[in-house]
């Protein structure tokens, strides 16, 4: 005789705190990003099984991507370098008011570079534009 089967079990609900805040930071370990409940103090990634540290209340996080391996990096707004944990490079952190844009004189890839350099060399084509003066294309950097 057959044996019926069970219905499928509802999917878990992921822990929401009563005021429904949550907070998002970058595993130590694989570098996904992580979702948890205000509150927390440690977050164990489901991925790789790693603990990662959750910053103190109040601290401001900001994030870029590596110029060496293009993993996003995240880090307490403030810092002037930030080093990758996958490839070592360190990366120099500027606030947004210390960097401005322009397009590649070449390409046209949108290029960042820090406010106030004369040239910027572009990592695509290896072109080197002039910005010593503002120029059509250039944004100016945010205040």
């Amino acid at each position: 005789m057959p044996v019926p089967l069970a219905p499928y079990p509802s999917p878990p609900v992921p822990f929401t705190p009563p005021n429904g805040g949550q907070s998002q930071l970058v595993c130590s370990g694989c570098r996904n990003l992580l979702l948890y409940p205000l509150g927390a103090t440690s977050v164990c990634c489901a991925v790789c099984n790693a603990v990662t540290n959750v910053p103190p209340p109040g601290t401001e996080m900001a994030q870029l991507v590596c110029g060496g391996c293009h993993t996003l990096l995240m880090y307490i707004r403030g810092a002037t370098s930030v080093q990758c944990s996958c490839c070592h490079t360190v990366n120099l952190a500027l606030d947004a008011n210390q960097v401005a844009h322009v397009n590649c004189g070449n390409c046209r890839m949108l290029l960042m570079y820090q406010y106030g350099a004369r040239s910027v060399k572009c990592a695509v084509c290896n072109f080197v534009t002039s910005v010593g003066a503002l120029q059509s294309n250039e944004q100016k950097p945010s205040s």
